[in-house]
């Protein structure tokens, strides 16, 4: 039995709306929950389009945050990747240019016909960091492999050169035939974090590299865990959180023994607002490991309340379902 001193206070749960300045993953808004606890609080913010098992290990993330905190970071900052949607050549020159950051992270693939778009995009990129800086797409597993191939080759030469290619097909057989035709780095993403068992997920041979996000996997420990089973060198990349999740995965990467590639924890970006006073926002390209959660602002809770109380219901009904599965 669960410590009630010890355990969220889920009753005071609170729902909340914030826009995005353009939409990403195909939403205009973010919504969540914060969730206060001993420690402080924790965010559950799965998609909507998540099922309450997969829920379950964001929720984890926040239970850890709000009740026990994370281990002790190995490092003070991290380096950070700028965030580039799916946007015009001229609006990705300008958000490279104002983010100090050396890598950049750009959506591609982000309708059928878009592989045009994804040139001038990436050329622009390319042109606004400099030939120093690093090139790294995500395709959010939409192509097959042959699509991935034909794609990556055409990017890599728009890009003059790309870091990696972030999940270009769907599965680990994917990802390892498009691995063995190309001459570009491959990411693994969604294939480890959307595994029945992340922890059993054999992408040594598919992928080059790691993206851990820890609020789908489970909390800092449970990916600190995953990325020993990966073999691979890991990053950490945010899953669209308010500072108050992003913490989380701030903290992640401050305590991956080895860190040898910028995370892409620049997403507050995206956000028109947020619920900390004291946003974490990265200087030079770099952000500090946070020791604790922040503390949301009551002000700005009360401005980012959920407005529809269909959807508060919603997310209430959620929360109800995916507390008994987590402690099932």
């Amino acid at each position: 039995m669960t410590d009630s001193a010890s355990a969220p206070a889920y009753d005071a749960a609170i729902v909340y709306a914030i826009p995005l300045r353009t939409r990403f993953r195909g939403i205009t808004v973010r919504e969540g929950m914060l969730i206060p606890g001993p420690n402080g609080w924790g965010e559950f913010c799965p998609f909507p389009e998540y099922d309450d098992r997969e829920a379950a290990a964001w929720l984890a993330t926040a239970v850890e945050q709000a009740t026990i905190g994370w281990p002790e970071p190995v490092r003070d900052r991290v380096p950070v990747n700028c965030i580039v949607p799916a946007v015009g050549p001229d609006r990705a020159r300008e958000i490279v240019a104002a983010s100090g950051c050396g890598t950049a992270k750009v959506k591609v693939a982000d309708h059928p016909d878009s592989l045009s778009e994804d040139l001038d995009r990436v050329a622009a990129v390319r042109d606004a960091l400099g030939p120093g800086g690093a090139v790294r797409v995500d395709a959010n597993a939409v192509w097959d492999v042959d699509t991935a191939v034909a794609r990556i080759k055409q990017i890599d030469r728009a890009a003059g050169g790309l870091e990696y290619v972030e999940q270009p097909c769907r599965t680990i057989e994917e990802l390892a035939a498009v691995r063995r035709r190309v001459d570009v780095r491959i990411a693994a993403d969604e294939s480890i974090r959307r595994a029945e068992d992340p922890l059993r997920v054999a992408v040594a041979g598919a992928a080059d590299v790691a993206v851990l996000k820890c609020t789908p996997l489970g909390g800092v420990r449970r990916a600190l865990q995953v990325a020993e089973a990966a073999g691979l060198p890991c990053l950490v990349s945010s899953a669209l959180e308010t500072s108050v999740g992003l913490a989380a995965q701030i903290a992640l990467a401050g305590t991956l023994p080895d860190l040898d590639f910028a995370c892409g924890l620049d997403t507050l970006s995206l956000f028109t607002g947020d619920l900390v006073t004291d946003a974490v926002r990265p200087v030079n390209g770099y952000l500090p490991v946070p020791r604790q959660a922040p503390v949301p602002d009551p002000e700005l809770l009360n401005r980012y309340q959920h407005p529809d109380p269909e959807r508060v219901t919603w997310w209430r009904d959620r929360l109800t379902r995916v507390r008994t599965l987590l402690a099932a």
